[in-house]
């Protein structure tokens, strides 16, 4: 199974996890979702600056600027790999 596939397996599989991520842990995957599908974060903050789950949200995804789209795929994959244990 090709990288893309695999990627796209893990995703449907973190929908489907027995228990809830720790908020850290759901960073991580969402951080990790946005590098492998869209790039490196613009860097922009929320428009509400009240909005802490958002900015919260962007300041993961741009600890992880610079990831290639495959090697988030992968270290989403081998996250969703350990929680589903």
């Amino acid at each position: 199974m090709e990288l893309n596939e695999q990627f796209v397996a893990a995703v449907a599989n973190s929908k489907t996890l027995s228990e809830k991520p720790d908020n850290e842990t759901l960073l991580k995957l969402y951080s990790l979702y946005k590098q492998a599908t869209e790039g490196d974060a613009d860097g922009s903050a929320p428009a509400n600056p009240f909005d802490f789950v958002a900015k919260f949200k962007q300041e993961a995804w741009t600890k992880l600027k610079g990831t290639t789209k495959e090697d988030a795929m992968q270290q989403y994959i081998d996250l969703v790999a350990q929680l589903k244990g």
